[in-house]
């Protein structure tokens, strides 16, 4: 199939890009001398972004108990991080909701998936006592893995479509299918979203290496791997669906890494379904 990374980078590019404000607050947030009064300056300069992220703060993921209306309350309170991951999940989510790509993968079994490898990924890395400054990451991190997905199914829809039905049938990886069928896969096409809409560093990462982290030698590895088993747990219970009914096992190196065991899926099981329900406010953004 000729030039498919072509015809993907050229969808991508027909796609909105991300707000000015985004790309300002991913630039801004990389100094650790950036103040909420820094992070409050530009955000407030995209009307559009301040709803987004104050109804995420007032939502019952945060649970907060007192309605925040000022920005810099709410970034003092949530740390500068965690805003900047909220203004980053809203305006990627934004995008990719009203993209063309509405056939072919099953939309909504796909954004809940998504959503569960998010809060799976939050859970397991408090439970690894990470940072609460970087626990947010995880979560967009996970919520945004399969973005790859998206123009996959945009530009080659029926081929697409095959390659989910063809992993289906003969029991192997959809990223095996998509590399049989298509010559290209969700984490390769992820590479080129990751690019067009700069969003190198943890999350861009986890979406192009969460199927091929032997090649990974970046600074993200435990957010990497906990991404991956995130993603084999909402595969495993079945909680939406992406596409993949019989994705690769984590080999024991995964586990070991985290200080993990196969046990403690069952143990977040019940944790999981109830964030679930508090984190669909990110998919009723647009």
């Amino acid at each position: 199939m000729p030039d498919i990374n072509g015809k993907i980078d050229a969808y991508i590019k027909s796609m909105p890009s991300l707000p000015t404000s985004v790309a300002k607050v991913l630039e801004i947030c990389n100094n650790p001398q950036t103040s909420p009064a820094d992070l409050n300056h530009v955000i407030s300069l995209d009307p559009v972004l301040v709803g987004r992220v104050l109804k995420l703060i007032n939502s019952a993921y945060y649970g907060l108990g007192q309605q925040v209306t000022n920005l810099v309350r709410a970034i003092i309170m949530l740390g500068i991080n965690t805003v900047k991951n909220l203004a980053l999940s809203s305006a990627v989510l934004g995008n990719l909701s009203s993209s063309k790509a509405q056939a072919g993968l099953d939309m909504e079994g796909f954004w809940r998936h998504s959503l569960c490898v998010g809060v799976a990924a939050k859970i397991i890395a408090k439970k690894r006592s990470v940072d609460l400054k970087q626990i947010e990451e995880y979560f967009t991190a996970g919520l945004l893995h399969d973005i790859g997905k998206i123009p996959l199914n945009g530009v080659l829809l029926k081929d697409y479509m095959l390659a989910i039905s063809n992993s289906d049938r003969d029991r192997i990886s959809l990223v095996r299918a998509e590399d049989a069928v298509l010559g290209i896969n969700h984490c390769t096409a992820g590479a080129l979203l990751v690019k067009a809409w700069k969003l190198e560093g943890a999350v861009g990462d986890g979406i192009v290496y969460h199927h091929n982290h032997i090649d990974y030698d970046g600074g993200h590895r435990e957010l990497l791997y906990t991404v991956i088993l995130a993603n084999r747990f909402a595969s495993m219970m079945e909680i939406g669906f992406s596409g993949d009914r019989y994705p690769e096992k984590p080999g024991p190196s995964i586990w070991e890494a985290l200080s993990l065991g196969p046990e403690f899926f069952e143990e977040m099981e019940p944790e999981v379904n109830r964030e679930i329900e508090r984190a669909q406010v990110f998919l009723k953004l647009q």
